[in-house]
């Protein structure tokens, strides 16, 4: 069962993710104004916490309590705790009470059927204004990339990303590459990148 399995793998005491935020996370929504995010996919909760470091409040979401738990360690350890709400659910199934600002999905690595249905999910949960932003292994790092899963269909494609959004205005879509520090050098890896905006009117 997957939850059993990230249980397990988050059990460490220790992250197993950096604690920094993701890059991609970091470069594009800084300097964005404040609101109300979803992080789906939240694991140890590192871009939920840098995002209520930002100063935004964050509802962290993911379906191991074990990896909410550490999320929950690092909110404290930043003193961002209060701006951190932790809701143990399944991306696919999970709904906010209301609509949000900013939707962070995060390497979220899962059947292309399953990528459409929780884009769109993610896409209705912005209020008019509101942005998507999507960052995930890329179809291509499986044959020309480092790291990342095996199997093309659960890794992310730019022209299916951007079709499963037919509501919302693209901002960016690209496969980006980034370097990632190996025992042998540096390696390149792919990923999907999409920031995608709720029309004003």
């Amino acid at each position: 069962m997957a939850v059993a399995r990230w249980d397990e793998r988050y059990a460490a005491r220790e992250y197993v993710w950096d604690v920094a935020p993701n890059r991609f996370v970091e470069r594009y929504l800084a300097g964005f104004t404040p609101g109300h995010a979803i992080d789906l996919a939240a694991g140890e909760g590192r871009n939920a916490v840098w995002l209520a470091r930002q100063g935004w409040g964050v509802t962290a979401v993911d379906f191991s309590r074990v990896g909410l738990d550490k999320a929950r360690r690092l909110a404290v350890e930043h003193g961002v705790d209060e701006r951190v709400e932790l809701v143990t659910a399944d991306a696919l199934t999970y709904e906010p009470p209301g609509p949000v600002e900013l939707v962070v999905i995060a390497y979220l690595q899962v059947p292309a059927a399953q990528q459409r249905v929780i884009l769109e999910h993610a896409a209705a949960w912005l209020r008019p204004g509101g942005t998507l932003f999507v960052v995930a292994h890329d179809r291509s790092n499986v044959e020309r990339g480092h790291g990342g899963p095996s199997d093309p269909d659960v890794c992310y494609d730019i022209d299916a990303t951007v079709e499963a959004l037919p509501g919302l205005r693209i901002v960016s879509a690209e496969v980006v590459g980034r370097d990632v520090e190996t025992d042998e050098g540096l390696r390149r890896a792919f990923d999907t990148l999409l920031m995608a905006q709720r029309p004003l009117a």
